[in-house]
C-alpha cells in the first residue's frame, strides 16, 4: 500500500486529525533508571502499562523484523528512526534470528538511545538455570544492566506453567533477577489458545504472583476464533495487567505479506485501527521498512477509534474468513512454534 492509497483508506475510515487519542499524556519517566524523560511525539498516542505506573508508546517495535534485515545497518538506523518518531515501547526475544535482533537493538540503543525507551524482551527457557543464562546473554547482547520488562517466551503448551512455577522453575530466576535490579517486570508471552493463558493467569494466582503485562494475538480474525480478545484481555484487565497486542495482521513479511491480509477481506490500516482501538496498552507490529514506520507513524497521528458500526460491519466482513482459522496459522499450526522446533531452549 504506497502512501497515497494509505491517505485514501483514511479518509474513507473517517480518521480525523482533529480526533482526540486514547491517551496523548507526556510520558513520566520518573522510575526509569536513568530518570530521563522520554521523548514525545504529537504523532504518537502513549498508553498506560497496566498498572506498573509506566506510560508507553501504543505502538512497539518489533524486534524479529530488526533482526532480520539483510544489512545490520538497516535495523539500526530503523530502530533509532522509529525512536525519533515517538516509538519508546521495544519489543525482542533471546531467540529471535539466534540473537541478532537483541544485538542490533543493543548497537541502535547506544548515544542515549536507551534512556529514551522502554525496552522488553523474552527467555525461552522453562527452568531457572536456562532462565538465567539466557538472560545474561540478553543483557550483553542488549548492552544493558537492566531491562525493563523480561516475559516468559511461548507459553503454548498446557504443561507450561507448571514448569515455570515449579520447584526450580524459571519463575525463581525472574523473581531474583528483578530484586537484583536486573529486570523491572514480569509478563509472559503465548500465541495458540486462550486456554493456555487462563491456566498461566490461574497457576500465577495460585503462587500469589501477579503479572505485569501479558502478550497475546489480536486482530480481526481472533474475534472469531479461539478469541485472546473476548476470553483472555477481560481477565488481564481485571487484573491489572497490561495488554499487549501482537499479530494484528496474523504475522508474515510486513504489511503486503501479512496472513491476514491475503484474506482480501482487510485492508492494513483497518486491521491496525480494529487494534488500536480494544483496551491495549501496546500492538507490537513488524516494521521493517522506512515506507511501514512512516505509514505507522501517519495511523497513530490522525488515530481515532473505530466506532461499533464501523467494527461491527469489519467483523461481519472477516467472519467467514475467520472461521476455520486458516488466517491465523500460528494458532493452527506449528510454523511459529520456535521452541517446538527448538525444545533445548526450554532447558
Amino acid at each position: 500500500m504506497q502512501r497515497r492509497e494509505f491517505l485514501k483508506s483514511a479518509a474513507a475510515l473517517g480518521v480525523s486529525a482533529s480526533a482526540p487519542a486514547i491517551a496523548q499524556s507526556q510520558p513520566n519517566a520518573s522510575s526509569h533508571p536513568d530518570d530521563v524523560k522520554r521523548p514525545q511525539s504529537q504523532d504518537m498516542i502513549y498508553r498506560q502499562l497496566g498498572t506498573t505506573g509506566e506510560i508507553v508508546s501504543a505502538i512497539g517495535l518489533g524486534g524479529g523484523h530488526i533482526g532480520g534485515q539483510k544489512e545490520a545497518a538497516e535495523g539500526i538506523r530503523l530502530t533509532r528512526a522509529a525512536i525519533d518518531r515517538g516509538i519508546t515501547f521495544m519489543d525482542n526475544c533471546w531467540d529471535y534470528s539466534d540473537g541478532l535482533a537483541e544485538v542490533r537493538m543493543g548497537q541502535a540503543l547506544r548515544d542515549g538511545y536507551r534512556q529514551k525507551i522502554f525496552l522488553m524482551t523474552k527467555m525461552d527457557g522453562r527452568t531457572a538455570d536456562a532462565y538465567d543464562k539466557q538472560l545474561e546473554q540478553s543483557l550483553g547482547r542488549l548492552q544493558t544492566d537492566m531491562i525493563d520488562l523480561v516475559q516468559f517466551h511461548e507459553v503454548i503448551r498446557m504443561e507450561d506453567p507448571d514448569r515455570i512455577f515449579g520447584e526450580g522453575g524459571a519463575i525463581e530466576a525472574a523473581v531474583a533477577a528483578r530484586e537484583d535490579g536486573k529486570i523491572r517486570f514480569i509478563g509472559f508471552t503465548g500465541h495458540k489458545d486462550p486456554a493456555v493463558h487462563l491456566r498461566m493467569l490461574e497457576v500465577a494466582q495460585k503462587h500469589g504472583f501477579h503479572f505485569d503485562t501479558v502478550q497475546m494475538p489480536i486482530n480481526v480474525m481472533d474475534a472469531h476464533f479461539r478469541s485472546f480478545t473476548s476470553e483472555v484481555m477481560p481477565v488481564a484487565l481485571k487484573q491489572g495487567i497490561g495488554v499487549l497486542a501482537m499479530k494484528s495482521m496474523g504475522g508474515g513479511g510486513g504489511a503486503t505479506g501479512s496472513i491476514i491480509l491475503q484474506s482480501k477481506t482487510v485492508q492494513p490500516l483497518e486491521a491496525l485501527l480494529y487494534v488500536l482501538t480494544q483496551e491495549v496498552s501496546v500492538v507490537i507490529l513488524g516494521i521493517d521498512s522506512q515506507r511501514i514506520l512512516d505509514q505507522t507513524i501517519e495511523a497513530t497521528r490522525n488515530f481515532k477509534p473505530m466506532s461499533e458500526a464501523e467494527i461491527k460491519n469489519l467483523l461481519d466482513r472477516t467472519r467467514e474468513a475467520a472461521d476455520d482459522g486458516r488466517y491465523e496459522v500460528f494458532k493452527t499450526t506449528d510454523r511459529f512454534d520456535a521452541t517446538a522446533h527448538n525444545p533445548a531452549w526450554l532447558g
